[in-house]
């Protein structure tokens, strides 16, 4: 049985304490010091878990002032903190077992914009994409780029001095930062810019904060002095971080001193950096890019200088491996178009070379390569096998969308070894690159590893993620090992082991780089910063005198936590397993449908990565008290009076399973997880399994019972359908239905029902020995309509429309008898249920199957169960059965079937496209083959990018998510829904429609029936 479960991570008591006080002072930010909460902080996307003593959501720099002033108290002064924002690092950069200050969820405001002066000022909590998007307008972006740009925090580009794509010409974030204002440990505030040499001599005409005069005044006197060992001693690289900029404090000729260089790369150890005026650059009038195809990775990165030499803005390599997982990826059908194979060959590299500025300058540059690749391919020159060129700015993107997916793909590589990120960001002059490489492949070859490599080959910049799996004890051993290898070989190339995404818990290799002198000035100036060693201990360097560095490469690993859950359990929980922390879900864009859960709450543990996390704990600790989740997941629940006294004691005694659940119903179930993330963790699966589990302790909510059971009860109900609904639809019904079970907004039954609008239609007479007896050309033009719940019971009439279609169409339907599909009862964790559910449901389905007659269903979300669900709970008994959409169907058919009269220009009929979320997901090409299908019927189809509308089945009818339904509508569904006329709205899910009728007062047609009046 399920026990009680309990952990041994309690807050220690100087941390509860200045939290308790913290609560007590004019603090307005959020104080989180749930479990839960910790672990979702505990990781970011390295291998290291570091379990944080709470989490502090600061909405102001005067939150971050009240918070380090406290802990300035002498009470307090053992405190530490670590400032997150995205939580994208590679190293462990913001992990701490302190406090986390995570600025992400209320800093992330766009303050000013100056498109005159070309500069805005933010928050450190803005993401970047979302600062691009507020700056499109203006004809300007932020152009230091990363492959996490769509959740990494300009705060966290300027803490580790980030840079990627085009940084050749873009620099880094540090060559874009005009100004800092930042909080120091004792609570001041100390903004930075550059000032002239002289001004030094009067610090408080600078500032007003006394401590930043002392920093002003000794941090340009050790800069000037060391000044001529620094430039001997750093390396000359594009992507060079020592952590603290000791070099471009000064200006070349030193008549200029900016202390905000001594800030970006710091990591957050020596402030807190809130705010930032940013240089902005103009958006280039003309773009494009050439993909280059090679008969080796090699090849790839030998001709890359070529390429830079054809200044280009710029260049970037992937191999053959991370190829291969794109093409298996979602991802793929966005560029298979843009990279397309070269016939009888095999494409081993890809340099991705694109071109920016005015448009004769990019045509000129862009005429002169395609030349010389023409040329090189003729006589069989460099590798190259082929070249596509584009300067259609979408394409480009998706291009660039495909290489930053690259980072998470290497996470979906099969087996128990996973390529990881621990030496992943090495940069080496760029004209040493490809024989540094060359020695780096012999290197991990040597160990027999698998590998995948990509990066910024114009920057010397690789990234390289080997294969390692960390529960396994000996290539924990073996990660460390191949570090100090790959640091030593850096330093032999006259490169950098950390050339891009900062140093984290590699700081023990900082003196073999700066050597004792200079390392001993990164340690004096931590000091004169952060003293005591308080603020990110453990990364970087430490003060002077206070002991080696906190965290190295040996520091705890997740690893070290999963390998205590048995080999059995990670088996039959991979996608919890899974997760490598890459982060996607947490993707800014409320047009995006990835997790809309995270969007609209802003809290971590409400996604996929958080989930995932709290999933593992939750497995760790059941092994803890020896119990067998495979066997419990088999077993009988409590009898029904023990649950009731479990739950009445639920807030009494803590349970942990408490929490996950807390996570987890927050979950819509809209399976977005399972094809966004790059690793497809699919949180509705393991969801499911919790309840399973969950529900054998506690009683479960008789609105459970409600979902699980209305396909069972649809076709009772629907014998006396105006019965039920004035049963069920009347004031007193709906008030006592949500006070009693939480449900709101139940639909109306379909009046007449399916049967009544069908009644003496030849659809009906189903007879499996007679669909037998046809010949197969009689077969072909016969189609079977699956039944889902919704649609031919709530929304009879469009199921009808199909039919009058289909006959429209020239082929005959026939309508299967209703089984239920079981969807409503997976969402709610009856597993048993389902089981048998979809057993029943195969097995129909694969006896019409051996006909060769196409099967039809129009709900995407019921469709796609069969495909998904039904694999994974019935395995090899799910059988071949096949059931189509809609588009799916009619898409081979249009050369067969007869297109109107063509109209003239501007009287086309257009419709706009509403995808499922489910669909849009796990289909991402159904936009693009409805708009084929309303073009054959002279109509222009427009496809619309949207994140969840927020009822997903069931969700948005439960009381306790109704706010949150209608915020996730607003999001991206109003708006577009507002921009476009009624009459044109076409959605495709019956779920959306339901929302689009609850919130926006409209009936929107599914696709199909509007292409029944252009039939």
């Amino acid at each position: 049985m399920l026990p009680l479960l309990t952990h041994q991570q309690t807050l220690e008591p100087i941390y509860l304490a200045y939290l308790d006080a913290l609560a007590l002072t004019e603090f307005a930010g959020d104080i989180d010091k749930r479990y839960s909460a910790r672990l979702a902080q505990a990781t970011d996307n390295s291998v290291y878990q570091f379990l944080p003593q709470a989490v502090i959501y600061p909405k102001s720099q005067a939150d971050v002032q009240i918070a380090l002033r406290l802990a300035a108290t002498d009470e307090f002064n053992k405190v530490t903190f670590s400032a997150r924002g995205g939580g994208t690092g590679t190293n462990g950069q913001s992990l701490t077992h302190g406090l986390i200050l995570d600025v992400s969820r209320y800093m992330n405001r766009v303050l000013e914009i100056n498109a005159e002066e070309g500069w805005a000022r933010v928050e450190a909590g803005v993401v970047k994409d979302a600062l691009n998007d507020a700056l499109r307008p203006h004809g300007f972006f932020f152009s230091p780029d990363l492959s996490t740009s769509n959740r990494a925090t300009v705060g966290g580009m300027i803490n580790t001095d980030a840079s990627g794509a085009g940084s050749l010409v873009y620099g880094k974030t540090s060559d874009h930062v005009l100004e800092l204002s930042s909080v120091l440990i004792d609570g001041s505030v100390l903004d930075t810019r550059p000032v002239d040499a002289g001004q030094l001599h009067t610090p408080a005409q600078l500032t007003d904060n006394a401590m930043g005069q002392r920093l002003l005044t000794e941090i340009s006197r050790v800069c000037r002095e060391q000044r001529e060992l620094v430039k001997t001693r750093f390396p000359r690289l594009n992507r060079f971080l020592t952590g603290y900029d000791l070099e471009h404090v000064w200006n070349d000729e030193l008549s200029r001193f900016d202390l905000s260089r001594i800030l970006t790369g710091s990591e957050g150890t020596l402030a807190v950096i809130t705010e930032a005026k940013l240089n902005l650059t103009p958006l280039p009038t003309r773009r494009a890019m050439v993909n280059i195809k090679y008969d080796s990775f090699e090849s790839a990165l030998r001709h890359a200088p070529a390429l830079v030499a054809a200044r280009a803005t710029v260049v970037e390599t992937v191999d053959s491996k991370v190829l291969n997982l794109a093409r298996e990826d979602i991802v793929w059908h966005s560029v298979k178009d843009l990279i397309q194979e070269v016939p009888g060959k095999v494409i081993e590299g890809l340099n991705m070379v694109e071109f920016a500025g005015d448009d004769e300058e990019v045509q000129q540059k862009l005429a002169s390569l395609e030349a010389v690749l023409a040329t090189q391919i003729a006589n069989g020159e460099c590798g190259v096998l082929g070249y596509q060129s584009t300067q259609d700015k979408p394409s480009i993107e998706k291009i660039y969308g495909m290489r930053k997916k690259a980072v998470g793909l290497l996470g979906a590589t099969k087996g128990r070894r996973k390529p990881i990120a621990f030496a992943e960001d090495t940069a080496v002059p760029p004209e040493k690159l490809a024989d540094f490489i060359m020695e780096f492949r012999a290197l991990l070859d040597g160990h027999q590893l698998q590998y995948g490599m990509f990066g910024h080959v114009d920057a010397g910049v690789l990234h390289v993620r080997p294969a390692l799996d960390m529960c396994d004890v000996e290539d924990e051993a073996l990660l460390k090992t191949i570090s100090d290898q790959v640091a030593a070989l850096t330093l032999k190339y006259g490169g950098l082991m950390w050339g891009e995404h900062g140093k984290g818990v590699r700081g023990e290799y900082g003196p073999a780089v700066f050597g004792d002198e200079l390392y001993g000035v990164l340690q004096h100036i931590k000091g004169l910063f952060d003293p005591d060693n308080r603020l990110n201990p453990g990364k970087l360097v430490a003060p002077k005198d206070s002991g080696p560095l906190r965290y190295n490469v040996d520091s705890a690993k997740r690893g070290s936590f999963d390998r205590q859950i048995p080999v059995q359990v990670r088996d039959a929980f991979p996608d919890v397993m899974n997760c490598n922390g890459n982060g996607l879900c947490f993707n800014y864009s409320t047009y995006s449908p990835m997790c809309p859960s995270f969007k609209v709450t802003g809290d971590r543990i409400h996604s996929p990565k958080g989930r995932s996390s709290l999933m593992r704990e939750w497995l760790r600790l059941l092994e803890a008290e020896g119990v067998d989740v495979n066997e419990l997941a088999r077993a009988k629940p409590f009898g029904w009076l023990q649950r009731v006294q479990n739950s009445l004691n639920a807030k009494r005694d803590y349970d942990y399973s408490h929490e996950v659940m807390e996570s987890l119903q927050g979950c819509l179930a809209c399976k977005a997880c399972s094809s966004q993330c790059p690793v497809k963790v699919d949180v509705p699966k393991f969801r499911a399994q919790f309840f399973n589990i969950y529900y054998q302790r506690y009683l479960r909510p008789a609105k459970d019972y409600l979902v699980a059971g209305i396909e069972d009860g649809l076709p009772l109900m629907a014998k006396a359908p105006r019965l039920v609904n004035l049963a069920a639809q009347n004031r007193f019904s709906q008030w006592l239905l949500e006070k009693t079970l939480g449900y709101v907004d139940a639909p109306a039954l379909s009046v007449p029902t399916l049967k009544q609008r069908l009644d003496g239609h030849a659809c009906r007479g189903y007879d499996l020995g007679a669909l037998q007896r046809l010949s197969p050309e009689e077969r072909r033009r016969h189609v079977l309509l699956v039944q889902d719940p919704f649609n031919s019971f709530y929304d009879a009439g469009l199921v009808l429309r199909f039919i009058q279609l289909i006959e429209k169409l020239g082929f005959k339907p026939v309508l299967l008898p209703f089984k239920p599909n079981g969807k409503p009862a997976h969402i709610k964790g009856f597993l048993d249920k389902f089981a048998k559910m979809a057993k029943t449901s195969a097995d129909f389905l694969n006896q019409l199957h051996a006909l060769e007659m196409p099967m039809v269903g129009i709900d995407p979300a019921l469709v796609l169960c069969y495909r998904d669900e039904y694999k994974e709970i019935l395995g090899q008994a799910r059988g071949n059965f096949e059931v189509q959409l809609v588009n799916e169907w009619l898409l081979p058919l249009l050369d067969t079937l007869p297109a109107p009269a063509s109209t003239t220009e501007g009287t086309r009929p257009e419709f706009t496209f509403f995808s499922h979320c489910t669909e849009s997901t796990a289909r991402p090409n159904t936009g693009n083959e409805w708009q084929r299908i309303f073009n054959h019927y002279g109509a222009d189809l427009k496809t619309v990018n949207l994140g969840c509308c927020g009822m997903s089945g069931t969700y948005g009818h439960e009381t306790q998510n109704v706010q949150r339904s209608r915020e996730l509508f607003a999001m991206s569904w109003q708006p577009t829904l507002a921009q476009t006329a009624a009459e044109r709205v076409l959605v495709s899910g019956y779920s959306c429609r339901s929302q689009v009728k609850r919130f926006a007062g409209l009936q929107p047609q599914h696709p199909l029936e509007a292409l029944l009046t252009l039939v």
